[in-house]
């Protein structure tokens, strides 16, 4: 019997419902189900934006912003995508990253990606998300996925260069749990 693997997929927009960055944090869902055998939970920042920004500390956290952090220090592998503002990923994110327990995501595989207006800002896989996740020790998969304005027709992915990487980092991430039924699987708290 396979043992699902946790995934949460946390989409960095601080608009609620559709945005380039949710689309495609759902597109590499979808390449990791063809993969492996998941359960997902999508956090989508937006939802979260004004309770979040309220909170200066996570005891002041309502139960709805407590319940997702919890389940992002559960995950067996953490999907993060964010939109690009002035160069890098936006401060309500870090507010919620700020606020996980620093200890929680030690080796806890995470898949990068992000969305930006131009190719200029595709760096910001590299020098802003990845040292992001050093910090709390997390695996950053080598492979990330960056998108611009140009891949989308408004939310969908029209790029074929784009479901190709997203198809390259759904399998590479799928390689890490290959032999999942060993590894001891976190729960939820």
């Amino acid at each position: 019997m396979t043992i699902p693997i946790n995934v949460v997929a946390v989409s960095g927009s601080a608009t609620s419902g559709q945005s380039r960055t949710l689309a495609l944090t759902r597109a590499i869902v979808d390449q990791l189900r063809e993969h492996l055998s998941i359960n997902v939970h999508v956090i989508e920042l937006g939802e979260l934006a004004r309770p979040l920004g309220n909170a200066l500390w996570r005891n002041e956290l309502p139960d709805l912003v407590e319940h997702q952090l919890r389940r992002i220090e559960a995950a067996d592998l953490l999907v993060v995508s964010s939109p690009v503002y002035r160069g890098s990923y936006p401060g309500l994110l870090k507010h919620l990253f700020d606020l996980v327990d620093m200890d929680a995501l030690v080796d806890t595989p995470v898949l990068l990606a992000a969305t930006g207006g131009s190719e200029r800002h595709a760096l910001v896989l590299e020098h802003q998300l990845r040292p992001l996740f050093g910090f709390f020790q997390s695996l950053t998969l080598p492979i990330g996925v960056y998108a611009t304005e140009k891949d989308f027709d408004g939310t969908r992915i029209t790029s074929a260069a784009l479901q190709d990487r997203i198809a390259l980092a759904g399998s590479r991430a799928a390689g890490l749990f290959a032999d999942h039924a060993a590894l001891p699987l976190r729960k939820i708290a």
